[in-house]
């Protein structure tokens, strides 16, 4: 039986400065606090698997610099029993780095980044990817350039990747990054047929479907998060659509089936920071899915497990073990819905 999860695609250190407020252009705030940690959805859910000790293989796929933070990388990832075999290492390029400006009290973080070595990744480097993982997990489309780039058969080369590692009996799994581009939909959509489980957010599901999902009254557009779901469901997806949201966790299944799981209540003052919370929250239902747990509670787990990550200014520092993920579950108080209606039996036409 297949086990494991090969995560692949952005390897980053994060340069995390908490700052005061986000200041007007030619102003001054103040560096209240300043941490380095891992970043990129590969290197971030790894990591999150990692320390929540669930005895997974797990293997990293990308590629890193010859300098410092490249070794960094890989002690921590070798620290973990991360398996490194399909991680290369190159001197035309330094490791990826990222100036997170994390506000105060997790009201926004903001990203200066230097795509470095991930922008070499490319198709032949997952030819040789040979093991017995369950998962190939890709994080992030649209910030890995080669990828990114068109392809004359299937339309993007991310597909091609995608293709090759379905054809090879992994369940495929994906996130995005947040940036506007105007590009997304010709780079993500010809991956879809391809991609069992799609995990974004409401800006990455905006930006590939054109569906506004936030109101300008900051609000979430409930009917837009419904057709922005379906029209990737429609546009290939094989398994399950997730769209998570500070309010909670939207899920569609092939069908139009949906179902939303509420975030959990925090405190403001026990919020260090928002920066890799999609990732936490990725690796935590990418755990599920693995485990084969029904979508109501993968929801659930996916969400505490982005909730811990609030608690610590970097994107890995707040993740915990399986079992304090379990505990908080029994005793978690979740906000109210934004929806109306009961959606766990509902069909969203």
């Amino acid at each position: 039986m297949r086990r494991g999860i090969v995560s692949a695609g952005n390897f980053i250190i994060d340069h995390v400065k908490t700052i005061s407020h986000w200041p007007e252009r030619g102003m001054l705030a103040d560096i209240l606090d300043e941490q380095i940690g891992s970043g990129g959805g590969a290197y971030n859910v790894l990591i999150d698997l990692a320390k929540m000790e669930a005895d997974l293989p797990l293997y990293a796929v990308g590629i890193i610099g010859q300098d410092s933070d490249g070794d960094a990388i890989e002690a921590e990832l070798e620290g973990y029993e991360i398996r490194t075999d399909f991680l290369l290492r190159t001197s035309k390029a330094p490791t990826s780095y990222t100036d997170v400006m994390a506000e105060l009290g997790g009201r926004s973080r903001t990203f200066f980044h230097c795509r470095g070595a991930n922008s070499m990744l490319d198709v032949a480097h997952f030819e040789g990817i040979d093991c017995e993982a369950k998962i190939f997990y890709l994080g992030y489309l649209l910030l890995l350039d080669r990828l990114d780039a068109p392809d004359p058969d299937l339309g993007a080369r991310a597909a091609r990747v995608l293709k090759m590692m379905a054809d090879r009996d992994f369940l495929t799994a994906v996130d995005l990054v947040s940036i506007q581009n105007r590009k997304a939909p010709e780079v993500v959509c010809p991956c879809l047929p391809f991609i069992d489980y799609l995990i974004i957010n409401e800006i990455e599901a905006g930006n590939v479907t054109g569906f506004k999902i936030r109101s300008s009254d900051q609000s979430i557009n409930v009917e837009n998060l419904k057709k922005a779901a379906r029209a990737l469901i429609d546009q290939g997806i094989r398994k399950l659509v997730v769209i998570h949201v500070p309010e909670g966790a939207f899920a569609m299944l092939p069908g139009h089936k949906c179902i939303f799981e509420p975030s959990f209540e925090i405190a403001t003052e026990d919020i260090r920071g928002a920066t890799g919370a999609g990732d936490a929250f990725c690796a935590g239902l990418l755990y599920c899915l693995h485990e084969n747990k029904p979508i109501e509670f993968s929801l659930k787990f996916a969400n505490s497990s982005a909730l811990f990550n609030l608690t610590h200014e970097t994107a890995t520092g707040g993740a915990v073990a399986l079992e304090k993920i379990l505990a908080y579950l029994k005793v978690g108080q979740q906000k109210k819905s934004i929806f109306s209606e009961e959606l766990s039996d509902n069909i969203c036409n």
